[in-house]
């Protein structure tokens, strides 16, 4: 049952971790089951996905987890509670521009790509500082951290290398960022334990709360 698999999790996870379910392509009902079983955030790849459930959703912290296309900005400011994937000044700086314009500070958080995987969107660990500082002098953002996606791997040991980067890059900039720099997304439904290992706090895991995904639900616009 969906209760149980939710516990489950919730009671591995030590205490100060957030847990996000990412609903991806799944539907409004399992969704406010989720929210009805003790859930408090949800995560969403995509912006199509936000605003056809929006409105039929449960009260629920919504995170965007997924690439932000520029273009897409105006449509989810006013819906979601986090961006957790800014990987670029460009894309700062619209969202900046745009919560400005509905008088909203929006919780962002930069997606450190530490593996460098061309298929994969994020700053190099290089360039999350200066993106960082950026961001900090937008009025209309809270930088609270970073966001890690790593590599699909058989074993997690093998990737623990990326989370522990991450995290030595969070410990250097947090002294920088102050109180609200606080959050370290990072690990899945098949390497949360070592992303845990390794210092996150805040875990999306999709799969092994909801089970395969079904992508027939909605097609990309």
């Amino acid at each position: 049952m969906l209760r149980d698999r939710i516990n489950e999790i919730k009671n591995e996870l030590p205490k100060g971790v957030t847990l996000i379910a990412v609903t991806k392509t799944h539907g409004v009902d399992v969704i406010n089951e989720a929210i009805d079983c003790g859930v408090t955030d949800i995560g969403e790849n995509k912006v199509q996905e936000v605003l056809a459930k929006y409105e039929y959703v449960k009260p629920v912290r919504w995170h965007l987890i997924g690439h932000l296309q520029t273009n897409k900005v105006k449509q989810i400011v006013g819906k979601v509670d986090m961006i957790q994937s800014v990987d670029s000044l460009y894309l700062a700086e619209e969202i900046n521009k745009r919560c400005e314009a509905i008088g909203k500070t929006m919780d962002v958080l930069i997606q450190v790509n530490a593996a460098g995987e061309p298929q994969k969107f994020g700053v190099s660990p290089q360039d999350a500082e200066g993106l960082a500082k950026a961001i900090s002098q937008m009025p209309n953002l809270r930088l609270r951290g970073l966001m890690h996606i790593a590599p699909e791997a058989d074993d997690p040991e093998d990737i623990r290398k990326y989370f522990k980067e991450v995290k030595d890059i969070f410990d250097r900039l947090k002294p920088q960022f102050g109180k609200d720099f606080d959050t370290l997304s990072m690990g899945m439904s098949s390497d949360y334990g070592v992303a845990i290992e390794e210092g996150s706090n805040c875990v999306r895991i999709g799969t092994a709360i909801f089970g395969k995904r079904d992508y027939s639900m909605i097609k990309e616009k």
